[in-house]
């Protein structure tokens, strides 16, 4: 094998197997930040290797292997451990072997490091830069792109994180009974906020950030594998999965939004949309059920004029029971004007209007110009998109806004 093919497969088995070698490294050094480390050593070591003898049989586990290898070396043998292997001396003990392990363990480490880098210790966005750093494998350049901020920025963050855990203590476990359901809240949150980022990005020149959405679905999809009786963790892979059918047909040849009443839902994806009906069955009632049922009936209807509004309004009737917020009822407003018709939409949405929460989002006069213009009160909207496009973040968010504010321009003399 070439130099070159051998740094290739190095790298894509790198990549899908870091968070497990992570996960694994901790659980013998009880370190996120050393762990990282010796998984890098691990890769080094690969990238020297394999052109010379070829790639093995099962490159992760052998991976796996070099990693704990040096991982148990490093305890034994570094004086700066020496407080950590009296702590960990007798559980080295019952480490197991450096071969590849058992599957069942390598999942529970990979859980265990889910949890750690999600922990409420970390601010939502240190959380977010650990979570794809160690489980989505991410390089620090990828996820300053990703977010649009300076790399410097996010390598501080991570570092900040790893630091915070390690003075905290935070323990590599999963966590049990209430705590685990607050831990696990916090886990969900991360998942989903990358994804919405992918979704409809905050700012920058791209509506859409495919690369995001992707990982926060492989993430949803791991955690719905290792916590199967969490019938949230399926609420959120159900919702990730609808949401993500429907991305190659939110945005048209240059970039621009389509907005799902013009989308051609030939292009949605019909396999994400069998899975999400498979896991929004395992789901319960929490909100992510709740929403992922929302985008259900959106992602199963043949045609736009065959939505289901009335218990898509329902639902956010419900949804805001679970977790009040101005934004769910804005949505509910939508749903209501679909169902009843833009009068009532808008009775509800300017109850809204002063609602701290929403006086920078623009989605608030967005959604009202819309409901003006159905309306026929074209001068209302037209100040409304525009209005709407001063507070978007977005430039293909803002553009799409000029555009339907010019649309209601009466001519010229």
């Amino acid at each position: 094998m070439t130099e070159r093919g051998a740094a290739a497969a190095v790298e894509t088995v790198f990549r899908i197997e870091s968070a497990r070698i992570i996960a694994g490294v901790t659980r013998i050094v009880r370190d996120v930040g050393i762990a990282e480390e010796i998984a890098q050593d691990a890769l080094v070591a690969a990238l020297e290797q394999w052109p010379r003898s070829g790639v093995p049989d099962r490159p992760g586990a052998w991976l796996m292997t070099t990693a704990k290898h040096r991982a148990v070396d490093l305890v034994r043998r570094r004086e700066t451990y020496a407080r950590k292997l009296a702590e960990v001396g007798r559980s080295l003990e019952d480490v197991p072997p450096p071969e590849p392990a058992d599957a069942d363990d390598i999942d529970d480490d990979l859980l265990r490091l889910v949890f750690t880098a999600c922990h409420p210790v970390l601010s939502a966005e240190a959380r977010i830069a650990l979570t794809l750093r160690l489980i989505g494998g991410l390089t620090t350049a990828e996820i300053a792109r990703a977010f649009l901020v300076p790399e410097p920025t996010v390598a501080q963050r991570i570092v900040r994180a790893k630091r915070t855990i390690a003075t905290a203590r935070v323990p590599f476990e999963v966590p049990y009974g209430a705590d685990r359901a607050a831990r696990l809240s916090s886990v969900l949150e991360v998942i989903y906020l990358i994804f919405n980022e992918g979704y409809a990005a905050t700012a920058g020149d791209d509506l859409l950030r495919p690369a995001l959405c992707e990982d926060a679905l492989r993430l949803a999809r791991v955690l719905a594998g290792l916590a199967p009786d969490e019938p949230e963790v399926h609420g959120l892979a159900a919702l990730l999965e609808f949401q993500a059918s429907r991305l190659a047909a939110r945005t048209g040849p240059d970039g621009e939004p389509v907005l799902l009443a013009d989308q051609n839902r030939a292009r949605w994806d019909r396999l994400l949309i069998r899975r999400g009906v498979a896991a929004l069955g395992r789901a319960g009632s929490g909100p992510y059920a709740v929403q992922a049922a929302i985008a259900g009936c959106h992602a199963t209807a043949a045609r736009y004029e065959d939505t289901d509004w009335t218990r898509i309004a329902a639902l956010y009737g419900r949804l805001a029971v679970l977790t009040p917020s101005p934004v769910v009822e804005l949505n509910r407003a939508v749903a209501v004007s679909m169902a009843e018709g833009p009068e009532a939409g808008l009775a509800l949405v300017d109850r809204l209007a002063q609602a701290p929460a929403l006086r920078g989002y623009h989605l608030l006069p967005s959604v009202r110009g819309d409901l003006l213009e159905r309306l026929g009160r074209p001068a209302e909207a037209r100040a409304e998109f525009e209005r709407a496009a001063a507070l978007a973040g977005n430039a293909r968010e803002r553009a799409l806004l000029l555009d339907r504010a010019a649309r209601l321009t009466p001519p010229q003399p």
